[in-house]
């Protein structure tokens, strides 16, 4: 799939001049590959920890405008070509931030960014604060969360199984039982995880109704799944 192009942000500009400059001077050389084996050597680290990270990343936007829709896509396909994974999750917190910037349009840049670098660290930020964000505000977007739970590419499932995780009584329940019994099968960790997770969350909000679509389903289910869809039960 063509990656989505980078529009011309004046507004990018900035940020990414201002970011670049404040991160790498903040980088910890020994902590950033404690940081690289912890996250199984995806991507290289700076070695910034999130609190400090976070505390620079409202310096670097200090004075800055409110984005349109194109400056969010430039500040994340910007960052997510820079190799630090702490360059992408300044995109993450700032889509998170900025997700009712964005249109429905927009899905296809999250879904760059989902199978870009992927795991699971950037993946259910972006799954269930922006993919989540944009589903809510614009339900024509069901239908390609549909596809998504049929794709291939197991982070696009997992975003699929974990867009609703916020969502408390808004939850489409049935496509929830739906969109675990169709991925009930799969051999990876991630899914399973996110199929008990997607269900323990929902649970906080309809106990009962989770508990009787586990006891039906139990036989098609993972233990993995099983444990963690009851864990709080």
């Amino acid at each position: 799939m063509t990656p989505p192009a980078t529009p011309r942000s004046a507004l990018a500009d900035t940020v990414l001049e201002r970011l670049t400059t404040t991160y790498a001077a903040a980088a910890d050389p020994a902590r950033a590959v404690e940081a690289a084996a912890y996250m199984k050597d995806v991507a290289p680290f700076l070695g910034i920890r999130t609190p400090e990270r976070r505390a620079l990343s409202r310096t670097v936007l200090d004075g800055t405008p409110r984005p349109t829709e194109a400056d969010c896509t430039a500040v994340a396909l910007r960052c997510w070509a820079l190799p630090e994974r702490e360059y992408h999750y300044f995109a993450v917190d700032y889509l998170r931030r900025h997700v009712g910037r964005c249109s429905s349009g927009f899905l296809p840049v999250v879904r760059h960014l989902v199978t870009t670098v992927s795991w699971w660290d950037t993946v259910d930020a972006l799954a269930s604060h922006v993919v989540g964000g944009l589903v809510a505000a614009d339900p024509r977007l069901v239908p390609v969360m549909d596809e998504w739970i049929e794709d291939d590419d197991l982070w696009i499932a997992r975003t699929a199984l974990l867009h609703q995780l916020r969502y408390k009584g808004a939850t489409d329940a049935e496509r929830l039982f739906r969109y675990c019994l169709r991925q009930s099968g799969h051999s990876d960790f991630f899914i399973r995880k996110a199929i008990g997770w997607s269900l323990r969350e929902y649970a906080k909000t309809d106990p009962d109704a989770v508990r009787d679509f586990v006891a039906g389903a139990r036989d098609r289910l993972a233990p993995l799944a099983v444990r963690e869809a009851l864990k709080n039960l």
